[in-house]
């Protein structure tokens, strides 16, 4: 019996020796500052994904529910064909393009995204070094981890917008767009798909508490710390194009209204004079099942008759990606967590490489597809095989 006893132990250490082993390691979070080598975007997600911790990375690479709708916004590009042609004489290409009278080295923008602070150690600040460096424009979130004026401080005009989640309480809208225009914002970003917040299960499986501080907000509360769930709670459900209209006023700034994905909703916004609408589905974070937005882009661009500029994103990992959403009605294309997987790994550099590599993919398609530039591309016709 003493000997079966002594067994049974030694087999019990064997295994708490191999679960100690197997425990992930804790992970502290970034300050690399390095141009990082990008094969392609999706393996840029793999690295980084060894970076980040569980919470962390739950957070940032996850869709609602059953994530149907994530997967579709990237899937959804491969339904439609570029047709190459090498008989147009083109010998290069030009990138370079404007929104709303800014310079832009390429049609590629940043999406507004919260929490930059979960990935690297300068958050926010060298987000916005590596899209200045990249010649475009960051959205900077009302949930950023650094104060708005400190994230425009930390890279002297550089070009940004101010995304905002509208409180329930007026008073702080007008506290924070004031704060955001002294920084040098210059468009207000009207989230509308998000005053309740998508059922997100990496959150809720990996205890992810939402935790995080929210400065721009806590700075209204004279200092008490907001939480980004405390924050949530405080957001605006419904909206119209009062709100529209309301937020044009107080700001004095163009206004995109972004989180459009019906025909019906574009043109609400128009007729309360938006000056952009952003197609987005919130990366497949908000509702799930919703369709992609390349599918629905066309539908909205048929709405507004280029009467404002379309900004388009969700799921684009790929310069073709980027190509097939101009020349299906998007004026100008915005990425999120590719941005966040660069600065984790090389922080300003990081996010000034992933911009870099969209862009040289984006040259090779257009050279291919014998467009010479980004009006080229926007009236380029693509293929559906589906129909005859």
């Amino acid at each position: 019996m003493n000997a079966f006893i002594k067994v049974l132990s030694l087999g019990f250490l064997i295994l708490c020796c191999n679960l100690t082993i197997k425990a992930e390691p804790i992970k502290t979070i970034s300050s690399s500052e390095k141009r990082i080598k990008i094969i392609n975007l999706y393996e840029l997600e793999k690295e980084a994904a060894e970076k980040l911790s569980i919470g962390a990375l739950g957070y940032v690479k996850g869709g609602s529910e059953d994530e149907i709708t994530l997967r579709d916004n990237t899937e959804s590009f491969n339904r439609k064909n570029i047709i190459p042609n090498g008989l147009t004489g083109l010998n290069e290409v030009a990138l370079k393009t404007k929104l709303f009278g800014i310079d832009l080295a390429s049609p590629i923008i940043l999406a507004p995204m919260a929490a930059h602070g979960l990935v690297h150690q300068e958050a926010d600040k060298d987000t916005i070094k590596g899209t200045r460096k990249a010649g475009t424009i960051m959205s900077i979130s009302t949930y950023s981890s650094v104060p708005i004026e400190k994230i425009a401080e930390s890279a002297p005009n550089a070009p940004f917008f101010f995304q905002l989640y509208m409180s329930k309480d007026n008073n702080f809208n007008e506290y924070i767009i004031k704060k955001a225009k002294e920084a040098g914002a210059k468009a207000i970003i009207l989230t509308v798909d998000s005053g309740v917040p998508g059922n997100r299960e990496a959150d809720i499986r990996n205890n992810y508490e939402y935790s995080v501080k929210t400065p721009n907000v806590t700075e209204f509360y004279a200092g008490k710390t907001v939480t980004q769930s405390e924050a949530r709670a405080m957001r605006k459900l419904g909206f119209s194009a009062e709100d529209i209209s309301y937020i044009k006023k107080i700001s004095g700034l163009p206004v995109i209204v972004k989180g459009i994905e019906s025909p019906e909703a574009a043109k609400i916004a128009i007729d309360a004079r938006a000056d952009g609408i952003w197609v987005s589905n919130h990366g497949g974070r908000q509702l799930d099942g919703a369709p992609s937005t390349f599918n629905m882009l066309p539908h909205i661009a048929k709405v507004v008759q280029k009467r404002v500029p379309i900004i388009f994103d969700s799921g684009v990992r790929r310069g073709s990606h980027v190509f097939k959403a101009l020349a299906n009605g998007a004026d100008i294309v915005a990425i999120g967590r590719p941005a966040l997987y660069g600065l984790a790994l090389g922080g300003a550099d990081g996010v000034y490489s992933v911009f870099q590599h969209l862009n040289k993919e984006l040259e090779t398609v257009m050279i291919l597809a014998g467009t010479e530039n980004v009006e080229a591309v926007k009236n380029n016709h693509l293929f559906d095989p589906n129909k005859p």
